[in-house]
């Protein structure tokens, strides 16, 4: 598996690059929105619930590009750090930052991007397998980051119990999700008329 580019990759797989400012602004207000709303799908859990964020933080990044991706996903963070009703079950407050799901959060960022960049490179909706690969990398890598800073709070042992193993199951199954959801995009692209 390369990571350099393919003949597929074109940047964000619905032309993000080729968009002019605005166009790109009202994706980035789409896209808080779309974790917003991802935010309230959840199963409540302790310290951290399950929810439909990891899905949307790397379709966002694998569809807008690591660049803008990253951009959306910080704009929907700090509507929740500034008491938006954005975050989990429609939690709000910088203190979330700093507790149990705070590394989660943070983690999210790096998730999108790096799955936005694996998808610039080929790993998209052209390649499934190479799709399913970009999202579930973006849903490790956010266990893993997330579960790091658990472990700060309350433990190697419980961290991994209560912050890794309930959501392995999701991860893949939210993968999955997201390269159909991919899939289902380079389809389209591809049969849209050329300019």
């Amino acid at each position: 598996m390369s990571l350099s580019p393919s003949p597929n990759a074109v940047g964000s797989p619905i032309g993000m690059g080729q968009m002019s400012s605005l166009w790109q602004l009202v994706f980035v207000i789409c896209g808080t929105l779309f974790l917003a709303l991802s935010s309230y799908i959840e199963v409540p859990m302790i310290p951290v619930p399950v929810t439909m964020q990891t899905f949307a933080v790397t379709l966002i990044g694998a569809l807008f590009g690591w660049r803008l991706g990253v951009a959306t996903i910080v704009a929907w963070l700090g509507q929740g750090a500034l008491g938006l009703p954005v975050l989990a079950g429609g939690a709000a407050g910088a203190h979330h930052f700093i507790g149990p799901t705070g590394g989660y959060l943070f983690a999210f960022v790096l998730a999108g991007a790096l799955t936005g960049w694996l998808v610039e490179r080929g790993w998209n909706g052209h390649r499934l397998g190479l799709a399913f690969a970009a999202m579930l990398a973006g849903n490790a890598l956010c266990l893993v980051v997330g579960a790091a800073w658990l472990a700060v709070l309350i433990g190697v042992g419980p961290a991994i119990t209560n912050g890794v193993i309930p959501f392995v199951v999701g991860g893949v199954l939210k993968s999955a999700l997201g390269a159909m959801v991919l899939y289902w995009v380079a389809q389209r692209v591809k049969r849209a008329p050329g300019p």
